[in-house]
C-alpha cells in the first residue's frame, strides 16, 4: 500500500472532524452535573465559534452561580464515598479513563484542533499526554496518603495525608485537553471530588472529558463540569463556601481575582500564571541545536503556551550571525490550516486574542525595534484568526516588548555581553515561571540556573515534561507546584499524629502532690 500523502491525511482529518462537529451542533453543550447533562437554571447560553473561520461549533450552557451551587452540592455528596473508595479500586477506575481517552485519541485531536486553532501535529499527542496524567496518577492513588514517620525520645510521630475535599478546577483554553487532565488526574487520584470551569473560548473537548470519565465507570458527582464566562460561573465557583481549594492555570490579573474572591472562605489556591521566559544562548552553545529548540519553544502551539521562551538572550559575539540564521527558519514557517498536518502555526484561538497579539506590531514599532520578520495578519485558509510567525529584534530589556507577555508566535531577540548581563536582564521581569540556557560551560549552566528567578529551568533543552517533577512558577508566575507527590500536596492536608509510648511524665496540675 502506497504511503498517505500529507494532502491525504488533511482529507481524513477533515472526514474524522466533519461527524463530530455536525453532532456537536445538533446536541449543543451542557453541564455535567451529578452524572447527568443539563442546561443552564437560568436557560443561557452562548456560541462557540471555530478560530478556523468562525463557523459556530455549538450552543454551549452558560452556567451561573446556581448551578456552580448545584454542582458543588453534588461533589460535596459525592466526597465522602470517593474519599473513602479503596485506592485499588480508584487506581483501576482512573486507568479505564485513560483507556477511553486513548480509545478517542483522533476524535480529540481533530476536535481540539478546530476548537482552538492549534496545529494538528501539536494535537494529535495531546490526548496521548492526557491519558499519560491519567496512568501516572492511578499509579499513585495507594501511595496519595503517605506520609512520615519522625520519632522523638518518648513518642512516635507519623504523619498522613487526607483528601482536602471538594475542589474548584478553573482550566484555560491553549491544549485545554492536556491541561485540564493535569489538574483533575491528581485531585480524582487524591480522593477529592471536582468542579470543574472550563475555558469559555474552548468547552468541546472538556465536554468530552466529562463523558469519558462518565463512561469508564467513575461515581456520578465525583467530576462535575460547569460551563461559562469566568466573570459569572468561575466568580461563583471561587466563592463558594463547599469549595475547599481552586487550581487555575491562566492570566496573572485573573489569579489575583481568583486569590481575592477566595479569601473569605480561605481558600487554598494553585496557580499557574503568565511568563515572560528568557532562553539564553551563550556563544559557546552547540548553536545548531540551540537555534531548533528557540524557534520550537516560541512558534509551536501557536506561541500559545505559558512556557513559551518569548525572550531570546543571544550572546553579541554571535548574535549577528544567529539571528541571520533565525530570520531565515521564522520565514519558513508553514501557516495554514491546523488540521493540515504540514501546518506548524494555526489560526489564534478568538478575534479578541488576534487584536492583542497584532497590537504588539506597533507597539515594537513605537518602541525602537526592528520587526524583521512577519507583523501582519495572515490571510489563511477559512479566513479565521491568523497572524504572521513575527520576529521582533534591535529591542532592549526595558522594551514592553521584552516585558509584557504576547502569548502568540511573537520572539522578541535581546543581546547580552556576558553572564552577568545575561541574568540580570533574565530577570528583569515581573514573571518568573521558566528559563532555557544554552552553553558548552556546564559550571556557567549551573551557576546561571542557580541565579535565575525561575521555577523550572532546562539546561541545553527544550521544554520537555517529567510528570514526576514539580511544575510551577515564582513572582508573578504562579503559586505551588503540580507533579509527582507535589501535587498531593495541594490538594490534600497533612495530619501529624502522636503515639505516646506512655512513659513520659505530664505535669500534674491541681494535685496536691503538684
Amino acid at each position: 500500500m502506497d504511503k498517505a500523502t500529507p494532502k491525504d491525511l488533511f482529507q481524513a482529518n477533515r472526514n474524522r472532524a466533519a461527524p463530530l462537529l455536525k453532532q456537536l451542533r445538533a446536541d449543543g453543550i451542557g453541564h455535567m452535573i451529578d452524572g447527568k447533562i443539563v442546561p443552564s437554571i437560568s436557560g443561557d447560553s452562548f456560541e462557540t465559534k471555530s478560530p478556523v473561520d468562525g463557523a459556530v461549533l455549538a450552543t454551549v450552557a452558560r452556567g451561573g452561580a446556581e448551578d456552580i451551587d448545584r454542582a458543588a452540592t453534588a461533589a460535596a455528596l459525592a466526597f465522602r464515598s470517593w474519599r473513602d473508595m479503596p485506592p485499588a479500586m480508584r487506581k483501576k477506575l482512573l486507568h479505564r479513563v485513560a483507556d477511553a481517552i486513548e480509545d478517542r485519541a483522533d476524535d480529540i485531536a481533530v476536535l481540539e484542533c478546530i476548537d482552538t486553532g492549534q496545529a494538528h501535529r501539536f494535537m494529535a499527542k495531546a490526548a496521548i499526554r492526557a491519558a499519560e496524567n491519567f496512568r501516572f496518577f492511578a499509579d499513585k492513588c495507594a501511595e496519595a496518603r503517605d506520609g512520615l514517620n519522625t520519632p522523638s525520645e518518648e513518642h512516635w510521630n507519623i504523619s498522613t495525608r487526607v483528601p482536602i475535599g471538594p475542589v474548584g478546577v478553573i482550566t484555560p483554553w491553549n491544549t485545554p485537553f492536556m491541561l485540564s487532565t493535569w489538574k483533575i488526574a491528581p485531585a480524582l487520584a487524591a480522593g477529592c471530588t471536582v468542579v470543574h470551569k472550563p475555558a469559555e473560548w474552548s468547552p468541546i473537548t472538556a465536554d468530552l472529558l466529562a463523558k469519558l470519565v462518565k463512561q469508564a465507570g467513575v461515581p456520578d458527582g465525583v467530576l462535575n463540569t460547569v460551563h461559562g464566562i469566568g466573570e459569572e460561573a468561575g466568580k461563583a465557583l471561587t466563592e463558594h463556601p463547599a469549595i475547599k481549594a481552586i487550581g487555575f492555570v491562566g492570566e496573572s490579573a485573573t489569579g489575583s481575582a481568583i486569590m481575592a474572591q477566595g479569601a473569605p472562605t480561605l481558600k487554598r489556591v494553585h496557580f499557574e500564571l503568565g511568563g515572560k521566559n528568557p532562553v539564553i544562548v551563550f556563544d559557546d552553545a552547540d548553536l545548531d541545536r540551540a537555534l531548533d529548540a528557540v524557534v520550537f519553544m516560541i512558534y509551536s502551539l501557536n506561541g500559545e503556551r505559558c512556557t513559551s521562551s518569548s525572550r531570546l538572550l543571544v550572546q553579541d559575539s554571535i548574535a549577528e550571525k544567529f539571528i541571520e540564521k533565525l530570520t531565515a527558519r521564522v520565514k519558513a514557517l508553514k501557516v495554514g490550516h491546523p488540521l493540515d498536518p504540514a501546518t506548524e502555526i494555526g489560526p489564534l484561538i478568538h478575534e479578541r486574542h488576534l487584536a492583542k497579539v497584532c497590537a504588539y506590531f506597533d507597539v515594537a514599532r513605537k518602541d525602537g525595534a526592528v520587526i524583521a520578520v512577519g507583523g501582519k495578519t495572515h490571510d489563511g485558509p477559512g479566513g479565521g484568526h491568523y497572524v504572521q510567525p513575527t520576529l521582533v529584534t534591535g529591542a532592549h530589556a526595558k522594551m514592553r516588548v521584552a516585558q509584557e507577555e504576547v502569548f502568540g508566535p511573537f520572539l522578541t531577540v535581546i543581546p547580552f555581553r556576558d553572564e552577568k548581563d545575561a541574568v540580570e536582564i533574565a530577570n528583569g521581569v515581573q514573571y518568573g515561571l521558566t528559563g532555557y540556557v544554552w552553553t558548552g560551560d556546564m559550571g556557567r549552566a549551573l551557576r546561571v540556573a542557580d541565579a535565575l528567578e525561575a521555577g523550572m529551568i532546562w539546561l541545553n533543552s527544550e521544554n520537555v515534561r517529567h510528570l514526576p517533577t514539580p511544575f510551577g512558577g515564582m513572582k508573578s508566575s504562579g503559586i505551588g507546584r503540580d507533579g509527582g507527590d507535589y501535587s498531593f500536596d495541594f490538594y490534600m492536608e497533612t495530619k501529624h499524629v502522636s503515639l505516646a509510648r506512655g512513659t513520659h511524665k505530664i505535669q500534674k496540675l491541681g494535685s496536691p502532690s503538684s
